[in-house]
């Protein structure tokens, strides 16, 4: 809901950060693999109890997804960085409630199978979708230049994010936390097949 409000703020900064890293050598999918090796960190920071650093490392997870797409668009883009990037990107954002379960399994394994649920819903709509968009010759640049169609939904990257840097921040609110974005998921999921729907019978 958020990310297409955000693109006009941290699209310019990112693009000049982007050709200056790209102008010392750096490759966008170089970057995808150290934002996911940090995504990866983020992870075991949290599942052993480190949270402060679950939370930087986090951070700086979403600052490498952000910078591999402007590197990208300051040399080339190809469909394996876009291949790349979606794909670590959905297994970080599946790494981070699966920490906070190994974490305290007792309080948070339930809250967490269905935020992870919900994710796999969200997703599979959002993914679904992009393959019949291709199909059709569809386009949509609302949240930037993506390597596939975007659909839009009510529980994005920028509110995943946010909720995953509060989890970090509040560990013992992972559970209600987690319940509660599960339920906007849900009905982002919904929301999406709907859309998805309409435009497909078209």
């Amino acid at each position: 809901m958020l990310d297409a409000r955000l693109r006009p703020l941290i699209d310019p900064p990112l693009n000049r950060m982007g050709r200056m890293l790209a102008a010392t050598g750096i490759g966008a999918n170089a970057m995808t693999l150290t934002g996911f090796a940090l995504g990866v960190a983020a992870a075991v920071a949290i599942a052993t109890g480190a949270f402060l650093a679950g939370f930087l490392l986090i951070a700086l997870n979403r600052l490498a997804d952000g910078l591999d797409g402007a590197i990208a668009r300051a040399t080339r883009k190809t469909d394996l960085g876009g291949y790349l990037d979606i794909t670590l990107d959905f297994f970080f954002y599946g790494a981070i409630p699966l920490a906070f379960a190994i974490n305290d399994p007792a309080s948070n394994a339930l809250a967490a199978a269905a935020l992870l649920t919900s994710f796999y819903a969200n997703g599979s709509a959002f993914l679904a979708f992009a393959i019949m968009a291709e199909r059709k010759g569809l386009s949509n640049d609302t949240q930037g230049s993506k390597s596939l169609y975007y659909l839009g939904g009510l529980a994005e990257g920028t509110e995943t994010i946010a909720l995953f840097l509060l989890m970090a921040l509040l560990p013992g609110w992972f559970a209600p936390l987690a319940w509660i974005f599960a339920v906007v998921c849900f009905v982002s999921a919904a929301a999406r097949v709907l859309i998805g729907v309409k435009a497909l019978r078209t």
